[in-house]
Parts: C-alpha cells; sequence; structure tokens
C-alpha cells in the first residue's frame, strides 16, 4: 500500500510555477464548473468538449435544490463551515470548507451578472430554503426547484456570447496525451463514430477535467448517461492520484417510476415538512436520526433502503406541507409525478436510494491543480476535500462555481501572454480498435448490477471482492472498449477504496464493519498501482496456495 494512503495525507501536486505552452485551453465538460471556468478565463483561448448539446448532458441542469451560500441575515459563511465539516463526518478539510464557505456569497452575485433569476422577495432579498443538515435557511433557489436549469441557462447564454471559447459538441473525451510525464492533450471520439476505428487528437496547453460524476456505473442512478466516472480512470491511468473513491452518496428520494435515470424529488421537499413515511403511515426515520426527515443523506438513504428491504416500502407524503401549491413551488418535481400517473399534492410519491454524488474523484488542492502537470480538475469529478464522507446538501453547485474560478485564476497565472494562441486543430488518427456494441451493452449492464449490488449503500467484504473480481474479467473480455474499460477501472477504484476502508463513515457502510473508528477519520489516497496491489491481495487464493498456508 502506498505510503499516502497509510498516513491518510497527500502532498504533491503539480508545480505551479511552470509556465504553460502554447495552444488553447482545453475543458472537458460542459456542466456548471467547466462553463463557469471557461468564462473565467476569457479572452484566453478555450475549446469545451461536449459529449451532448450545451444544457442536455450535465447533471448541473437537474440541480433542484440550489447553491447553498451564507447570504441570509444572521447566517455566517463560519456556520456554514461548521454544517459542512459536521455533515463530512470527520474527513472533511477544514481549511477548504472555510475557504469555500467564504467565497460563496461573491460567487453567487457573480452568478447575478451573469443573468441568473435566483428568487427575490419584494425587497429585493434572497428567498431561502433550508436543506437536511444545514443549521439555518441558506440555500439560494430559482423558481422553486429550477436552479440547476436556470443557472445553466443564463451560463451557456454567456458562453455562447463569449468570442474566445469554442464548444465542440458530440465528442468524447477516451484517454489524456502525456509527454514527458505532462499532459499536453485529449484523445477524443464522436458520439456516433466512438468505437468505430477513428480517434481525435486535440493539442493543449492546459486540460480541465470537469465532466461529473460516477451515477452512471449503478443501475438506478440520478444523473445523466454520460456520468460514469470515465475521467477518473484516465486521469488515473495518467499517474494521477484519486482520493476518497468509496464515498459515493446515494440520494435518498429518486422517484421510483422505474426510469433510468431516475427523477429526483428534491431534498428541499422535506425542507418544506414533507414526511417520509412507509405502506403504514408510519414516520420511520425517527427511528434513525432526532432530526429525522432531515439527517444527514447517508442516514435517510439507508433508512429508505431498510425500509424498502423489509418490503413495507418508502413514500414521501407532501400533501400537508406543499398540498394544493405543488405545481407552482416545485413544478420540476411535479411534472416527473404527472407523467408517472401520480399526483403529489393528493398522492403519496414512491421513492428509493439513488447514486447520486461523488464526494471522491481526481485529488486536486484549491486551485483545482492534480498531481499531473497540466492537468487540473473541477466540479464532481475533482475531490478536495470539502465534502468528506457525505457532501451536504446543496454544496455540489457551489464547489463548481468556487473551484472553477480558482482553477481558472491558477490557468491565467501561468499562460504568457505570447502563449495565447490561436484555438487549436483537431487531428483525426485511424486505426483504434473496432468494438461490438453488443458487447459493450452487456458489460455495461453488468457493471451497473455488480455496483448496486456489491458496492452500494450497504456494502460488506465478500461483496466487495467479488465486485473487484467481476469488474476485472469485464474488462479483460472487451479489449480495446474505451467506455467499458474507463467504466471498469473507475468502479475498481470505488470497490478497493470500499474494501480497504474496513470502518462505516458516511456515505461508505460497511455491515461488517458498521461502526466509526472515532470522530476524525482519515482521507483516502490511491494511485493505480495502488488499486493493483489491493486487489492482488483481495484475490481468491488456490487451492494448492491456500494448503501450504494452512500447513505452515
Amino acid at each position: 500500500m502506498a505510503k499516502t494512503v497509510r498516513n491518510g495525507k497527500f502532498k504533491g501536486f503539480a508545480d505551479p510555477k511552470r509556465p504553460l505552452g502554447p495552444g488553447d485551453i482545453v475543458i472537458v465538460g460542459a456542466g456548471l464548473a467547466g462553463l463557469y471556468t471557461a468564462l473565467k478565463l476569457a479572452p484566453l483561448p478555450v475549446t469545451i468538449v461536449a459529449a451532448a448539446p450545451l444544457g442536455e448532458g450535465a447533471s448541473s441542469v437537474w440541480a433542484q435544490g440550489g447553491i447553498a451560500a451564507a447570504v441570509g441575515e444572521g447566517d455566517t459563511a463560519e456556520a456554514h463551515a461548521h454544517d459542512t465539516i459536521a455533515a463530512g463526518a470527520g474527513i472533511v478539510d477544514e481549511t477548504v470548507a472555510r475557504t469555500v464557505a467564504a467565497e460563496a456569497g461573491d460567487r453567487v452575485r457573480d452568478l447575478l451578472s451573469y443573468g441568473v433569476p435566483f428568487d427575490r422577495d419584494l425587497e429585493g432579498h434572497f428567498v431561502l430554503s433550508r436543506e437536511a443538515a444545514h443549521s439555518a435557511k441558506r440555500i439560494v433557489r430559482v423558481s422553486g426547484d429550477r436552479a440547476g436549469a436556470a443557472i445553466m441557462q443564463a451560463l451557456i447564454a454567456a458562453a455562447r456570447a463569449t468570442p474566445s471559447i469554442r464548444v465542440l459538441t458530440g465528442h468524447e473525451a477516451e484517454d489524456l496525451v502525456l509527454e514527458g510525464g505532462r499532459v499536453v492533450g485529449v484523445r477524443l471520439a464522436r458520439g456516433e463514430t466512438r468505437g468505430q476505428g477513428t480517434y481525435e487528437l486535440l493539442p493543449a496547453s492546459a486540460v480541465v477535467l470537469a465532466t461529473g460524476g460516477v451515477g452512471g456505473l449503478y443501475a438506478v442512478t440520478t444523473n445523466p448517461a454520460y456520468a460514469r466516472g470515465e475521467a477518473i480512470a484516465f486521469a488515473a491511468r495518467a499517474g494521477a492520484v484519486i482520493a476518497d473513491p468509496e464515498f459515493v452518496q446515494f440520494h435518498p428520494t429518486a422517484i421510483d417510476i422505474g426510469a433510468d435515470p431516475a427523477p429526483l424529488a428534491t431534498e428541499a421537499l422535506r425542507g418544506e415538512g414533507a414526511l417520509l413515511v412507509n405502506k403504514a403511515g408510519e414516520r420511520f426515520m425517527l427511528r434513525h436520526h432526532p432530526d429525522g426527515d432531515l439527517a444527514p443523506r447517508d442516514i435517510v438513504a439507508r433508512g429508505v433502503f431498510e425500509e424498502i428491504i423489509a418490503g413495507r416500502g418508502a413514500f414521501l407524503d407532501c400533501r400537508a406541507a406543499v398540498g394544493a401549491r405543488f405545481a407552482t413551488a416545485f413544478p420540476t418535481v411535479y411534472a416527473h409525478c404527472k407523467r408517472a400517473g401520480i399526483d403529489p399534492a393528493t398522492e403519496l410519491i414512491p421513492v428509493a436510494p439513488a447514486a447520486h454524488y461523488h464526494m471522491g474523484g481526481i485529488a486536486t488542492d484549491m486551485h483545482g491543480r492534480s498531481s499531473v502537470e497540466g492537468l487540473w480538475a473541477a466540479g464532481e469529478v475533482a475531490s478536495t476535500g470539502l465534502h468528506g464522507a457525505n457532501r451536504l446538501a446543496s454544496n455540489s453547485l457551489l464547489e463548481a462555481i468556487v473551484l472553477g474560478g480558482r482553477a481558472a485564476d491558477d490557468i491565467r497565472s501561468l499562460v504568457p501572454a505570447s502563449n495565447a494562441k490561436p484555438i487549436a486543430k483537431l487531428r483525426l488518427v485511424k486505426g483504434g480498435a473496432v468494438v461490438d456494441v453488443r458487447l459493450r451493452a452487456d458489460a455495461i449492464r453488468r457493471i451497473r448490477r455488480v455496483m448496486s449490488e456489491d458496492v452500494g449503500v450497504v456494502r460488506e467484504a465478500r461483496g466487495l471482492k467479488h465486485a473487484l473480481s467481476v469488474l476485472r474479467d469485464i474488462e479483460k473480455q472487451a479489449p480495446g472498449d474505451a467506455i467499458v474499460a474507463n467504466m471498469a477501472l473507475s468502479a475498481r477504484l470505488i470497490a478497493a477504496a470500499a474494501l480497504m476502508r474496513k470502518e462505516s463513515r458516511g456515505g461508505h457502510f460497511r455491515s461488517d464493519y458498521p461502526q466509526t473508528s472515532g470522530r476524525v477519520g482519515k482521507r483516502t489516497f490511491m494511485t493505480l498501482d495502488d488499486l493493483r496491489t489491493i486487489e492482488a491481495a483481495s484475490a481468491p487464493r488456490s487451492r494448492k496456495r491456500a494448503a501450504l498456508e494452512l500447513s505452515l
């Protein structure tokens, strides 16, 4: 095991003093973190790589709650940081939490300058909501549950109006291009031809990964299909340190109607007084935590999971708290329910836990720097230490803009004026592997199934070892398929870190180690070599070897 993993500390981010070479800055991902970073880099030449048209493939669009910021009367950044640290279950980087909370107000006001229509009262004050584990109303929202969509619409318009920003839609990143240990470009494939024997190379002076989370690795998720953790895999192959991959947050109230991805019933509903009940009408969360329905997300997710496994079912009762106001107060959730034949104003909403947010990712510092020169990361794909073991509600959009802005400032400081060259050209390369799409689809189904069954809400050693074995086999059976290789590698990192953390903490729950080992824990930092060491140690022993060990 690497020293960084044993000590729970990591020191080794890329040298910030070396100037960047000529060429544009490539941002992979067009969610909130990617767009905000691009806007803050203007007028430097930037190319945004987007798998889908702007606004269609990003989790940010679907964010319903809003942005956490201490902008209300009597609230403070220190109180916000305190709540963040408490929710993170003992492994939040407190310096990061305080810095992000302190910068929240300025970043929200910056979004206002881009035209984001945050809800205001008649006196111009922000209309604020409270969500789970917050000690005050501090969620800045838009039309109740449309914050993500509204913010993205404003930033998309701003990006389209910025001459220095080029957007390559319909392209997916498959890998990073390295030269002398430094990232100098990205290997891309067009969505419709991916796996058909060609790919494109895009040179870059710097690369920012802003690709979102890992929900697509699970059978039930609230994330878009593109959020499948691929960037974590190719960053790891490039030598990047991956932090806290075992911590996956399962949202407790995905609307359980069989949709993929599962629509979300925002936590703001419970903030308004909606209650979680089972088939018998019992408020089961009161058995699990004194805060009941507003307990931290990991506890609520396990409570909902327990009711479903026991056959009692789990439902969100909004009838008394929201009732006839539902269509106007929470239009997004209302539309999802009505499409499924549910009237949430008069009926219970069936809910289930779904993979929602990844606290882990590419280890970065407070400037977005990874451990690989030329590579930055921002948003959900990065792991700064802000979220710890359990993200505080609505801190994700906040982190995206704070760290996206900081990454832009850092990159700008490393670009000599003489190197702000025109936008780079793609170079077509032939000779890539041709992939059987049927085998790919089957491999992806297997990955999602084993991750949900063995690396889900509740975990234990046998299941985690089984997952590692299955994931290795899947990867071997799909040679040359970049999608499967990336998904399997990212999934292996999550499973291996979960196997090594022999305790329960935040979003990581082990039924064979249900207790938390002290109030303060250690973060996980691992590389590809660490993963291989863990897998070798956990692989099934041969009968001959087992017999030999027993005889000694």
